[in-house]
């Protein structure tokens, strides 16, 4: 019998780390995870978990499906977060863990500053240029150092060729003039390739 509850994910869940080992004797796992602030993580006492995907992690795990947890202590050290997990009292324990994907509701993220974004809410936006052609939709954001780049999708006319690429924009002030989450959409100074 699992010492975990089955449960859904919320409907606002955003994955935010996979667990990578077992840390310790006494049931603590050690998570990277997918923000360089992991704020959210540290702060929440319920993760929802889904086992991991057979490639990625081929051995045995606790459960299956997507289970909800309680987490009790929860810190950084070194480029990894540690946790200690209600449920699990040894390290054995812990170790089925490996390669489980994390998840929170997007609602416990801390709020962000004034022209911060969370990369979640950025994706699938409409993105178009100050001329108003429609360049695409972002799907993924690329970290390069210093700043993101946003990767867009180029928008569906019917007329374009198979071959037509992705457009990568930097996700910086002198390339994107607003952002409006409320209105699904990026305005960006950009020009369409002919």
């Amino acid at each position: 019998m699992s010492v975990f509850q089955p449960s859904s994910l919320p409907d606002d869940a955003v994955e935010v780390g996979r667990i990578v080992d077992a840390w310790g004797v006494k049931g603590w796992v050690k998570i990277l995870p997918h923000s360089s602030d992991p704020l959210a993580l540290l702060q929440t006492r319920t993760w929802w978990l889904q086992a991991p995907q057979a490639r990625l992690s081929p051995g045995f795990c606790a459960f299956k499906g997507t289970v909800s947890l309680s987490v009790g202590e929860c810190r950084i050290h070194s480029d990894v977060v540690v946790a200690q997990i209600e449920q699990v009292q040894d390290r054995s324990s812990a170790e089925a863990l490996k390669g489980a994907r994390i998840f929170l509701p997007r609602s416990v993220f801390p709020a962000t500053a004034t022209d911060e974004y969370y990369w979640v809410d950025l994706i699938g936006l409409e993105v178009i240029n100050r001329q108003g052609q429609v360049l695409g939709r972002v799907r993924d954001l690329m970290p390069t150092g210093p700043t993101s780049v946003l990767v867009i999708t180029p928008a569906q006319t019917g007329h374009e060729s198979p071959d037509l690429k992705d457009c990568l924009i930097p996700f910086v002030s002198i390339y994107v003039d607003a952002v409006d989450l409320k209105g699904r959409r990026i305005t960006v100074d950009w020009q369409l390739d002919d």
